[in-house]
């Protein structure tokens, strides 16, 4: 018995080695061979795949790396897309379509466009009067020259009338040449009282008779004890005068001390600006461009500062007037 019970092993264990055998017999003429782009070959089952590529089952029972699809040649990419419906989408992009089954390219037709015609070539000034901004320009660049003449003629002292009509004929040209002329300095006002007439000589001619002296006496309709008039006031205006440091050094000396000479003790200096009249009590100090001048503002003496650019007028008076 015993002996019978190892025989029947013995069959079994050979049944099955040799099923087995047939088995992997049967799978390596069932495998596929794919080509290869190097020009080899791989035999084996498809085991898996993604778009990266596929993994194959060989026939001495290994698996293999997975495979880029770029490893494959044209027909091996053709006959793993014939092979698995599903495969064929991922190679597709990898198989080259022949020239001749490619599809003809569309025509590129071109429009025909509307497009703008160049303007005729003319001069600058042709140009800028051939449209209406142009003119605009034009225009304002004429006002812009007037004013030009104007300002310069403030500034030279010169008469307004002659810098705006030299800027009206004479375009850009008109406020060079009027900048250019010089700067008319009027004369300086003499105060009536600053006014000296020369003694006459006395001495006798023998054979004229002796000119007896005029002597001036009040008159009978003058109250006695009335005060003379006072004098008039003098007035300076700006384009009559270029207000500077120079000006008020020489114009208003008394005005610089802190105590008045007797002969401009009863003067009084007004001064006319954008910002106001001011009625001066003393210049404090002066610099380049402003002045600072010592008022009376609510009723408090105070030091206000004046550029020469604001100053409009300035009246030099006697109290008394």
């Amino acid at each position: 018995m015993l002996g019978f019970a190892k025989k029947c092993s013995v069959r079994k264990l050979l049944r099955t080695i040799a099923g087995l055998w047939l088995c992997g017999l049967l799978a390596a003429v069932g495998a596929d061979t794919f080509p290869l782009a190097d020009g080899t070959s791989l035999t084996g089952d498809i085991v898996t795949f993604n778009d990266v590529g596929v993994i194959f089952h060989t026939s001495d029972d290994k698996y293999t790396e997975r495979m880029p699809w770029t490893k494959f040649s044209q027909d091996g990419l053709k006959q793993l897309s014939a092979s698995n419906p599903k495969i064929k989408d991922l190679v597709e992009p990898f198989i080259e379509i022949p020239e001749s089954e490619r599809p003809p390219k569309p025509e590129i037709k071109v429009q025909d466009v509307t497009r703008l015609s160049l303007p005729p070539k003319q001069s600058l000034m042709g140009a800028m009067f051939s449209s209406s901004v142009g003119i605009f320009v034009m225009m304002l660049i004429y006002v812009a020259n007037i004013y030009a003449g104007f300002e310069a003629a403030i500034f030279r002292a010169r008469p307004i009338g002659m810098g705006v009509g030299v800027a009206a004929v004479l375009p850009i040209f008109g406020p060079i040449i009027v900048l250019s002329l010089p700067t008319v300095v009027a004369p300086e006002p003499v105060a009536a009282e600053s006014v000296i007439e020369s003694e006459e000589q006395k001495f006798n001619v023998p054979g004229m008779p002796v000119k007896e002296e005029i002597q001036i006496v009040a008159a009978s309709w003058q109250s006695p004890g009335a005060k003379p008039e006072a004098p008039a006031a003098q007035v300076f205006q700006r384009g009559q005068f270029t207000f500077n440091r120079r000006f008020f050094e020489t114009k208003f000396p008394g005005f610089f001390g802190v105590v008045r000479r007797e002969a401009d003790k009863d003067l009084v200096l007004f001064v006319k600006t954008m910002r106001g009249e001011f009625v001066v009590q003393r210049i404090v100090r002066i610099a380049q461009d402003d002045v600072h001048f010592q008022i009376v503002k609510n009723e408090a003496s105070c030091e206000e500062m004046v550029p020469f650019a604001e100053i409009q007028e300035i009246q030099l008076r006697h109290k008394d007037a």
